[in-house]
């Protein structure tokens, strides 16, 4: 599970210890090696700093470490690496994208079968739902496959599943943890 812009927050670590909690190994890969922000901005300015390319394979690479057999788990941020290794990597059993989607053909020519994918987002979210286009290339994504589902909810926040953060809304990840569980559960119960 990739954290967001915002590094490793405890946010995260709550979201992957309700997985734990419920049964799954879950793994937190720390991108920004221990480095947080207390804004999107000021993530954002380290993650250019850094380079979104070198983000994208300090994931990739984490991953060679593990079985191929995971769901690939990403916030925001996060989903770029969890997409590329679930479209990418033979044996991925799906891909939990959170807050963030990026074009199928950024990776691919298209969404591999057999893998099944959420994306879950807030339908005014400024990032999500307007400039980036995530939630266009998640639309694209679900019509492109029987495998995927996007689940919007009602709002405006980007990271309001990270309980850490002002953007946080639990009724909304309540419903979200409810649905990724659910997930969890079709595609076996592996890890995250």
């Amino acid at each position: 599970m990739f954290h967001h812009v915002q590094g490793l927050t405890p946010g995260v670590q709550a979201f992957a210890e309700q997985l734990r909690a419920a049964g799954h190994t879950v793994h937190t890969p720390d991108l920004f090696d221990g480095a947080t922000f207390a804004t999107i901005e000021e993530g954002m300015a380290h993650a250019r700093s850094v380079g979104f390319g070198t983000v994208l394979e300090r994931g990739v690479a984490i991953a060679e470490d593990l079985s191929p057999e995971l769901v690939y788990a990403g916030f925001s941020m996060g989903a770029m690496p969890a997409q590329k290794l679930a479209q990418t990597r033979a044996g991925a059993r799906g891909a939990l994208l959170l807050h963030g989607c990026i074009p199928v053909s950024e990776f691919g020519e298209r969404w591999p079968d057999g893998v099944p994918v959420q994306v879950h987002g807030m339908e005014a979210d400024p990032f999500f739902a307007e400039e980036g286009g995530d939630l266009d290339a998640a639309r694209e994504l679900a019509a492109s496959t029987d495998q995927a589902e996007v689940f919007l909810y009602p709002g405006e926040e980007h990271l309001f599943t990270d309980s850490s953060l002002p953007a946080y809304d639990a009724a909304a990840t309540a419903l979200l943890m409810e649905r990724t569980l659910a997930f969890l559960d079709r595609v076996g119960r592996p890890a995250a």
